[in-house]
This record gives C-alpha cells, sequence and structure tokens, in this order.
C-alpha cells in the first residue's frame, strides 16, 4: 500500500507541476482550453497557484507531513471537480479527459494517503 501511495503521490504531484507551469507560461493549449470553457486568461496565474500549492502540499505530505498531504490532495480533488464541470457547463467534451484523469489522479492519492 505504501508503494501504490508514494507512485501515485509522485505521479500527481510531477502532473500539477507541469500544468501548473503551463498554466504560468500561458501556452497555446491552456489558451485554447480555457477560452473553449470560458475561463478568463486573467484567472491563469491563479488556477496555476492553486495546483501548484496542491504539488507541494502533495511533497510536504511525503515528507511526512499527512495532514498538508491529505489537505492538499482534498483541494486537487476540489478544483479539479470544479473543472470537470467547466467542461460540462460548457459542453467542450473533447478535452474533458485531461481535467478528469487530474481529478482521478488525485482522488488514488487521497484515498491512498487516507488509507496509509
Amino acid at each position: 500500500m505504501v508503494t501504490a501511495y508514494v507512485f501515485i503521490t509522485v505521479v500527481t504531484i510531477l502532473a500539477n507541476a507541469v500544468i501548473a507551469g503551463a498554466d504560468f507560461a500561458r501556452a497555446g493549449f491552456v489558451l485554447a482550453n480555457s477560452a473553449a470553457v470560458g475561463v478568463p486568461e486573467s484567472w491563469l496565474p491563479w488556477l496555476g497557484a492553486l495546483k501548484a500549492a496542491g504539488a507541494v502540499g502533495l511533497f510536504l505530505g511525503l515528507l511526512g507531513v499527512p495532514g498538508i498531504g491529505i489537505a492538499a490532495a482534498t483541494g486537487l480533488v476540489l478544483f479539479f471537480v470544479g473543472a470537470v464541470a467547466a467542461h460540462v457547463r460548457a459542453r467542450v467534451f473533447a478535452t474533458i479527459v485531461f481535467p478528469g484523469g487530474f481529478l482521478a489522479l488525485a482522488v488514488a492519492a487521497l484515498v491512498l494517503g487516507v488509507a496509509r
């Protein structure tokens, strides 16, 4: 169980760190997807900061502060539930797999972190 927790949490950290960097860099695919679901470009730094904070919190959880890790995973779950909802609301189903994948990683990290 510990191996699964560490593996999933590391993958979740890396995935969120990469997508936070793409938000900060205003990558083309981020701008296109945000526009498609109706998220203003001015929100990108804040959304990137939330993803980065989640990644940092998960890392702190791995380092031995489980409460922070659980809180970070919970925050990421809520964040990506909102992202999936934004895709559904805008009827943008072509790219819903991406927030759905991030949501699945966050849920797995949360479940494994709580069960640890």
